[in-house]
């Protein structure tokens, strides 16, 4: 009878830890599973198991194709199930490709003449998922706001980072959902984040998979008025409720959507940019919303001389406003000096209401 060893942490049992043991059954006849106990996944990767150890036995111990179920307690990291693996003597380990621990395996291995079998990555039965991924899927908030920045855009793309530059940017309310999005599409505001937040994934990742920056998943990840460090990832520096912007920003939608990926290799003036997000963190330290507008225009003129449209002028008792996220269309982001007058032009056409939005974490 050949013997068949596996080993791992099964936290959340998913279709690809039935395929491997599945794939690993069938190099020989008798399969056991260890797996990593709570207090071995506490020790080495500070979380607590998702089930009991007793109820994670018995749910792999249903499988079809699972033979024994044994719980690694040792606290040699990779190795918790040396214990079973030297008292059993199984013929073959079976590892997947991406295992970290290959030298310290292959030398029990060798300790008691196993062979030490890599299952190469097969295509799966379902898009592949990691526990990682599970439990971000778990804790996935119903909805997520946008958000509207102010100065500082394009200094969140690591390429583009610029010492002393800041990224300030706000969380907006009405929020959107999986099921309810009340704005338009590919709009310039931040809705790829909120769409990677409300599903589980690691927004700032996939932000910066898409080659752009890591603003929009990180205010509508905190929420609130904040001053991010310009760099290669989210640098929080400051963070308030954006009191002293309620009733006072509209959106506009310019009728036209954009992607802000294809925009990202056009010629800007970054050093403008920089000085424009210094004004502009300088006014959320000072709670001032003319010198948020100050920002607004200086990065308005940088949108302009990059050759995006003019915006509508004649709205009256707007301070500044400027486009959103890349630019080049999507909606535009006005600041007014006081709440009628942003009631008052929300009665045009293509301006709306939005609020600053802080979350109650």
């Amino acid at each position: 009878m050949t013997k068949v060893f596996v080993s791992g942490c099964y936290d959340i049992l998913h279709a690809g830890h039935v395929q491997f043991f599945r794939e690993a059954r069938a190099l020989g006849d008798h399969l056991t599973v260890s797996f990593a106990s709570n207090e071995v996944l506490w020790l080495h990767k500070q979380r607590h198991s998702s089930l009991p150890d007793e109820h994670k036995r018995a749910l792999i111990a249903a499988l079809a194709g699972v033979d024994e179920v044994v719980v690694g307690e040792g606290a040699e990291e990779g190795l918790d199930f040396k214990e079973h693996f030297l008292r059993l003597r199984p013929d073959i380990l079976a590892v997947t490709e991406d295992d970290k621990y290959t030298p310290l395996k292959q030398a029990l291995c060798a300790a008691v003449g196993a062979r030490y079998v890599v299952l190469p990555k097969t295509p799966p039965q379902f898009t592949p998922i990691s526990t990682t991924q599970i439990v971000r899927r778990i804790r996935a908030p119903q909805e997520a706001p946008l958000r509207v920045d102010f100065a500082g855009g394009w200094l969140d793309v690591p390429r583009f980072a610029q010492p002393g530059g800041h990224v300030v940017n706000c969380a907006i309310s009405p929020t959107v959902s999986l099921h309810a999005w009340p704005y338009e599409r590919n709009a310039g505001l931040g809705g790829s984040g909120a769409w990677a937040l409300l599903n589980g994934r690691d927004g700032v990742l996939s932000e910066l998979d898409l080659g752009v920056g890591w603003q929009d998943p990180a205010v509508i990840g905190e929420t609130g008025l904040c001053v991010w460090r310009s760099g290669p990832r989210p640098d929080l520096e400051l963070k308030t409720d954006g009191a002293f912007l309620r009733g006072r920003l509209a959106l506009y939608w310019t009728g036209s959507a954009h992607c802000t990926p294809d925009e990202a290799a056009r010629p800007r003036d970054y050093a403008a940019l920089t000085r424009a997000s210094r004004v502009a963190r300088d006014a959320v330290w000072a709670q001032s919303l003319p010198g948020l507008a100050e920002a607004v225009r200086q990065t308005h003129a940088v949108q302009l001389a990059e050759g995006m449209n003019p915006l509508p002028a004649d709205v009256a008792g707007a301070l500044a406003w400027k486009y959103c996220g890349g630019g080049h269309g999507g909606y535009a982001v006005y600041l007014f000096a006081e709440p009628a007058a942003r009631d008052a032009a929300c009665t045009r056409a293509g301006f709306r209401p939005v609020e600053p939005y802080l979350a109650a974490h």
